[in-house]
């Protein structure tokens, strides 16, 4: 059971990077690990791969933008569930469906059967996101939040690193983008079968053995402070359109299908190393910060790739881009497990996930429809645009709206509500 945090000033203890985290969280990233390995093997090939299909870029929006956007009520309704289910068998079947997604993609013959089998990848995410975080969140200490989430997606990004060597190596010796997909979907399934055998049934946190911020908020439920975080969360993730356009855009600048898995692989490098950093960074300053950062980053980056014109460049903006990784993609789901208690947190993870998935159809055929009329610079400028404005909006709902609390440590948020 996760003890509460020391009294005082709401900084951990020195002591905080000595504390084991528990084999849950191992195994969570493990399963991270080998799905993502799984579906970088496929995901840089499939722009490349939809346009030999013949498909025009606003379908590729469509096509990686739509699966999220279908999945955002199942999001909801699997998190919301899993507050009253048991959490670990829509974790273990999440896992699963992915795999059978990407078998789906070495039977391709048309580009709706690629967003019928993107459809399925999404929906297994859909399905595991908002238990895999609400457990999570309940098989740690909550001083340890940060670390356990950036640790996890550090180990997801490592996986996303071997998958495009994978794929490149695959491509290397000759084999078709066929024959990589099938691969891929034979590598997915280690993730849940590893979670069948091994993950036991994470135990709610009860209010009376939370720690003291856990139980201040939980009353609260999913309620209005969530409901403010969600509004620059949405409004960024129209920002945040597929990362398929980027790999198209190095494709236009000289990289080689063989030699784009390369340099995805560089980019989830980076990555898993300052996601990790700013997991740990993330439970000793006001999370809120690292996030604005991320996010500006983000919007500097893609104002980058918007002017740049050679190989080299864009690599080098590319490394640039994981830095909104990351200061921002585990610290925005720690912040979520600060504003709810434990028995809302699916929930409030579910709708998160609704949100972000929401915007994913609308951001792709946006980016899509853009670069088709006015070409890929202005496309990347207009997603900057809306990554700056909800860094905005976040600054404003701390400095002076609902979510002022969040000025101070992680663990002193709840003190002041």
């Amino acid at each position: 059971m996760p003890t509460p945090p020391s009294p005082g000033d709401g900084r951990p203890p020195a002591a905080v990077g000595q504390r084991r985290l528990p084999g849950a969280v191992w195994l969570f990233g493990a399963a991270s690990l080998l799905n993502d390995a799984s579906g970088e093997a496929s995901f840089p090939l499939l722009g490349p791969f939809l346009t030999t299909l013949g498909a025009p870029m606003q379908f590729v929006g469509l096509a990686l933008g739509a699966a999220e956007t279908l999945a955002v009520a199942l999001k909801i309704t699997v998190g919301r569930a899993s507050d009253r289910w048991r959490r670990r068998p829509l974790v273990v079947g999440g896992y699963l469906l992915p795999a059978f997604g990407r078998g789906m993609l070495a039977l391709a013959t048309h580009p709706w059967h690629v967003l019928v089998a993107r459809t399925l990848d999404r929906a297994g995410k859909a399905i595991r996101s908002g238990p895999r975080d609400a457990m999570l969140a309940d098989s740690v200490d909550p001083r340890d939040r940060g670390r356990a989430y950036g640790f996890t997606q550090a180990l997801d990004h490592v996986g996303a690193a071997i998958g495009p060597l994978v794929a490149s190596l695959c491509l290397a010796r000759g084999l078709s983008f066929r024959a990589t997909f099938a691969l891929a979907a034979g590598l997915g399934v280690l993730a849940p079968l590893l979670l069948a055998l091994r993950l036991p049934e994470v135990p709610r946190v009860t209010p009376s053995a939370a720690a003291p911020a856990q139980a201040a908020v939980a009353s609260d439920g999913v309620g209005g402070s969530l409901v403010a975080y969600l509004i620059p969360v949405g409004l960024f993730a129209f920002a945040n359109s597929s990362d398929a356009f980027i790999l198209i855009r190095a494709g236009q600048l000289g990289w080689t299908p063989a030699t784009l898995p390369l340099l995805w692989l560089g980019h989830h490098l980076i990555k898993a190393v300052t996601t990790a950093a700013g997991g740990l960074l993330s439970d000793r300053v006001p999370r809120w910060t690292l996030i604005a950062g991320g996010w500006l980053a983000y919007g500097a980056t893609y104002w980058g790739f918007s002017l740049a014109h050679t190989p080299a460049q864009l690599a080098i903006l590319l490394g640039a881009y994981a830095l909104y990784h990351g200061l921002a993609e585990g610290t925005e789901r720690a912040f979520v497990s600060d504003l709810v208690g434990s028995g809302k947190r699916g929930a409030a993870f579910g709708l998160y996930h609704g949100v972000v998935g929401g915007a994913a159809l609308p951001a792709g055929m946006l980016m899509g429809r853009v670069w088709d009329r006015w070409g890929a610079g202005a496309a990347f400028r207009v997603e900057a645009v809306f990554a700056l404005v909800a860094t905005a909006l976040l600054v404003a709902l701390v400095v002076a709206g609902p979510l002022r609390p969040a000025r101070r440590f992680p663990a002193r948020i709840a003190k002041r509500r």
